[in-house]
């Protein structure tokens, strides 16, 4: 698994793939919080980082996908998927290196971001204007939605050998769990659904944790369709003959 691991990891940085996904996501988000008037942290008035966190999901969904759809497409196109299968890893292996090693590069990428929070201390009026326990839960569930966008991610890749195709069902992937839930509550054929149809969006249980406090409900969701969909890519791979 480490060797996948490794190897996916400097597939990322020795190419553009990795410092792309990096930039898009720091600039996007760093033109919205600082710059356009719609987002901008200093119209707002207020030390806060929501408008980040609000943000922030809706950047994953295109670039995650984009990160991910090369995954199982390319190897596959490319026919390498046969030497690796001919190695002594295990498909679980495969699997487990190429989602962690995606993670990572989710992770990495909000790092920088740290500077938002640092900046909106110092411009603080005092220390308890800024909302720190709010503000490290809404970046624990946005590392958990972005693991969960990226095992999505993951499985669309394993559908095809066109990244094309696996970008754009990650994409609505991405949306369906995230949003369209929701949307659903809205209509009426669906009111008597709406608490289990509130229990499966993604957007609920992201919120739920950006208030500050980390349910174990939450989490134990995340990481449950975290695993139905790396089971899910697991079933797939067996299935196919490569």
């Amino acid at each position: 698994m480490w060797a996948i691991y490794s190897k996916e990891l400097n597939l990322f940085f020795s190419s553009l793939i990795g410092y792309i996904v990096m930039g898009v996501f720091l600039l996007t988000t760093s033109v919205f919080l600082w710059i356009l008037p719609q987002f901008n942290i200093f119209e707002g008035g207020y030390a806060t980082l929501n408008q980040f966190f609000l943000l922030a999901p809706y950047v994953f969904w295109f670039l995650i996908p984009a990160l991910t759809m090369r995954t199982f497409a390319e190897e596959r196109k490319a026919g390498t998927i046969e030497f690796l299968s001919s190695k002594p890893l295990t498909d679980v292996s495969i699997i487990l290196g190429k989602y962690l090693a995606s993670v990572t590069l989710v992770l990495i990428s909000l790092l920088p971001t740290l500077l938002y929070y640092y900046s909106i201390v110092q411009l603080s009026t005092t220390n308890s204007d800024v909302d720190h326990g709010a503000t490290i839960g809404s970046y624990i569930g946005l590392f958990f939605l972005g693991a969960v966008f990226t095992s999505m991610g993951i499985f669309a890749s394993s559908l095809t050998d066109n990244q094309i195709v696996a970008f754009i069902t990650s994409l609505l992937f991405c949306f369906g769990f995230y949003s369209l839930f929701d949307l659903l509550t809205d209509i009426d054929v669906f009111k008597s659904l709406d608490y289990l149809l509130s229990n499966l969006s993604l957007q609920q249980h992201y919120d739920s944790i950006s208030r500050g406090i980390v349910d174990s409900r939450d989490l134990v969701f995340f990481i449950s369709v975290i695993a139905f969909f790396l089971l899910s890519t697991h079933f797939r791979i067996q299935s196919r003959k490569w």
